[in-house]
């Protein structure tokens, strides 16, 4: 038996070596390295909250204890308790005093209903946590994004593995940060930490994507593909994160998803082979020539406003659940659940669909569903209420990311010089642009006028963005690059990834990139 098992395992090692140029492998990568990177990024989203406010009630009851203590070591006297009456009799003096006027004030929440007993003692200091919770949030979207416009340039002379191999490394450290930090400081400096891993997870995963499936077509259904294991993060995130934390602890949803990502890791070692350097070919486009472009500007907007939208909700719909349905712990990352389903599907569904009804048009239908879902967030009066409203937020928000991401490289390809590097650190830095702002202004929002009042104001900035994605209907292009595109017998000579070398797509394509179905 043991002979047979190596004999396997021999075998799948040399079925690995022997696909290591499948586009497939690849795109399993960039699929996993999603997976693991939106997995951190949500699993923190109803624990952090509960976890601050526990963190902050400890302090003061120690604080509170702390400036009792001198006054009751201050007296000369000792207490003896009666067992056989409820008296308390003051050594060094005749007074008695009743048990009943010495108990601490922490009978609070036994006076509260039965139902009520995870409703939060003080409203107050749970609004306060508002600002809290959305400046840790935001601080990961931060670092990311001003990491991504060095990132994007680096991978045009590096090439792809080694940074993508170096964001699961920073990754690893901040899930492990996370895991056995008990202050805000460290859970602030975990969280930043992952904005740089993050950012060379996504910027190198994406161009390495466009750089191996160079039609267009084909380019879309990949990159949905991917963006699932983006959808499937933000859907297993906040619930596992929630029942984890609620019936085992902290720690452990943290370890668990380290585990993953020694697997992750061990993955990209074996089939990219890190230590290689590839630059690109070709010199590409500048990055702020790039950003000046209005168009890529119009879909990197769509993508910044519709993230923004579910940004502005992971702080704050916990803390506004606490506040007016009395949530449990595990509640607060289960309401997140219809819009993460949600996301996963529109991403599958629209990474092909988009590419026949017009990704323009894919984006505006989704903008104004984005707009008009979160504004009916706030009339939900228990669970059971957001699960429509947040349904039509991941599914539009599905249809935006899966129509705006592939048409960054389509741009490229149409108006630029087909490499991918600094458009995607332009996509990424969008993205990461709506969840920076999106958890610091909206803690901010929330705390001084209302949760409600937050959702309106983002609902209606989705719906007049809107319209601007009909002018991605028609972009104009250089009639050369037009020319390429367009006569389907042209073949167009444009870089392909891989781990041994650098290949070229023409006419005399190598056999060993396999078919993509």
């Amino acid at each position: 038996m043991g002979g047979l098992d190596a004999l396997r395992q021999f075998t799948f090692i040399k079925w690995l070596r022997e696909e290591r140029q499948s586009r497939k492998l690849i795109l399993f990568i960039v699929f996993v390295a999603l997976l693991l990177d939106n997995m951190l990024l949500t699993v923190v989203v109803p624990i952090i909250p509960s976890y601050l406010y526990n963190l902050d009630e400890s302090t003061d009851v120690e604080i509170r204890n702390n400036s009792l203590s001198p006054q009751a070591a201050s007296g000369s006297f000792n207490t003896i308790v009666s067992l056989y009456d409820n008296t308390v009799r003051l050594s060094g003096s005749n007074s008695t005093v009743s048990t009943t006027d010495l108990d601490p004030p922490t009978s609070v929440s036994a006076q509260l209903p039965q139902n009520s007993t995870d409703c939060p003692q003080s409203t107050s200091k749970l609004l306060n946590e508002n600002v809290k919770v959305g400046m840790l949030f935001a601080s990961k979207a931060t670092v990311q994004l001003l990491t991504n416009p060095f990132i994007g340039p680096l991978t045009n002379r590096i090439g792809y593995q080694l940074p993508i191999f170096i964001g699961f490394c920073i990754m690893f450290l901040s899930t492990i940060m996370f895991a056995f930090s008990s202050s805000y400081t460290l859970l602030f400096l975990a969280r930043s930490l992952q904005g740089v891993g993050s950012s060379c997870s996504s910027v190198a995963g994406m161009g390495m994507l466009a750089s191996v499936y160079t039609d267009d077509e084909e380019r879309g259904h990949a990159i949905g593909i991917a963006l699932g294991g983006l959808a499937m993060g933000v859907l297993v995130g906040p619930p596992f994160g929630s029942v984890m934390y609620d019936f085992v602890g902290k720690t452990a949803p943290f370890l668990v998803l380290a585990f993953l990502a020694v697997f992750d890791g061990a993955l990209q070692l074996f089939i990219l082979q890190p230590t290689k350097v590839e630059p690109e070919s070709q010199k590409g486009t500048p990055l702020f020539t790039l950003m000046k472009d209005p168009y890529i500007l119009i879909a990197a907007g769509a993508i910044c406003f519709g993230n923004m939208a579910i940004a502005m909700m992971e702080p704050t719909l916990p803390i506004w659940m606490m506040e007016t349905m009395c949530a449990r712990k595990w509640q607060l990352g289960v309401a997140f659940l219809p819009a993460s389903i949600s996301y996963l599907i529109g991403t599958n569904i629209f990474g092909s669909l988009a590419h026949k009804m017009g990704r323009w048009l894919c984006a505006l239908i989704g903008m104004v569903v984005v707009g008009f879902s979160v504004i009916c967030v706030p009339f939900a009066r228990d669970i059971y209420g957001l699960i429509l409203p947040n349904f039509g937020v991941g599914f539009a928000i599905g249809m935006v990311d899966s129509s705006m991401m592939p048409i960054m490289g389509y741009l490229v390809d149409l108006r630029h010089v087909s490499v991918y590097g600094s458009v995607y650190a332009i996509a990424d830095v969008a993205f990461c642009m709506g969840f920076a702002l999106g958890p610091s202004i909206g803690g901010s929002i929330a705390e001084s006028i209302g949760f409600s009042w937050l959702m309106t104001i983002i609902g209606v900035v989705d719906i007049l963005f809107a319209p601007l994605c009909f002018f991605l209907r028609n972009p104009p292009g250089q009639e050369e690059k037009i020319a390429i595109l367009m006569d389907t017998n042209c073949s167009m000579k444009t870089r392909s990834y891989s781990t041994q070398g650098t290949h070229y797509q023409g006419e005399s394509m190598d056999p060993e990139y396999d078919d993509y179905d």
